[in-house]
């Protein structure tokens, strides 16, 4: 195992290099898009290189894979890998608001081993080791645990049709944010129906899971990490009881949306 107390320093460390560049601090940020609607900024780049190297120094031997870094498939032959979002949410990072986050996981034989979100513009420090629970802030989580799945919250921004029986609650632009609103009792379900990648949910998900929430892709089938295409097809965190519920729910979505790509 890694010395945790110097991981999270770093990935706290991160949190401020961030934090001194977003917008809401005054700061003029100077950001481009990567292609059409994919914001990037110069936090995204300077966090990158300092998780980088940092994390470098701390595991030598395990691979790197990061949004912003070019995709080296030579991480596949390693037990061990990182995988960063240096901005997990940067079209909020850009415009001033709170709801960003870096996300930071450290990958053993395809599964979560440890993983940590630093939201220093909502005060907030998630963490996690498997099979060792996880905190915000250094309090312990226990994330929902809704019944039924009529009225789940979910952050959303709005509801389609068919799903009018469920309520809104606010919605960070970060997934990471989301899915760990899931793990603080916050919301009870958390669902995507689009090809995302491991770097977005890895450390979340993890949160997610030890704090006792149900984590699939959209189809219910078990995430594995470090893939040679380093996607799935969706992701539904939720309250372990409403899990099969949402699945059905989202099952004819999900197939037609999955054909479609």
């Amino acid at each position: 195992m890694i010395d945790q107390d110097r991981f999270q320093q770093i990935v706290r460390e991160a949190g401020r290099i961030a934090h001194s560049l977003w917008p809401g601090t005054g700061h003029r940020l100077d950001s481009w898009e990567k292609s059409p609607g994919n914001p990037v900024c110069e936090a995204d780049i300077a966090v990158d290189a300092f998780l980088r190297r940092e994390l470098g120094l701390l595991l030598p031997s395990a691979a790197w894979l990061s949004e912003e870094t070019a995709d080296d498939k030579a991480r596949t032959r390693s037990d061990l890998i990182w995988l960063v979002d240096p901005i997990d949410g940067t079209r909020d990072f850009v415009r001033g608001r709170t709801g960003w986050a870096v996300s930071v996981a450290l990958i053993s034989m395809g599964k979560p081993l440890i993983g940590m979100l630093s939201a220093p513009a909502r005060d907030e420090e998630w963490f996690s080791v498997a099979g060792q629970g996880a905190t915000l802030n250094a309090r312990a989580l226990e994330a929902s645990r809704r019944t039924r799945f009529a009225g789940a919250r979910v952050p959303t921004d709005k509801l389609a049709e068919p799903d009018s029986d469920l309520s809104l609650v606010e919605k960070p632009n970060s997934i990471a944010l989301r899915i760990a609103m899931v793990a603080d009792d916050r919301a009870d379900l958390v669902a995507t129906l689009r090809w995302g990648f491991e770097w977005d949910i890895a450390a979340a998900t993890l949160i997610a899971r030890e704090a006792g929430a149900e984590v699939s892709d959209a189809f219910g089938r078990p995430l594995a990490y470090n893939k040679h295409d380093p996607r799935d097809f969706g992701v539904l965190v939720c309250s372990p009881a409403i899990h099969a519920d949402a699945v059905e729910r989202l099952s004819q979505r999900a197939h037609a949306l999955w054909k479609d790509k």
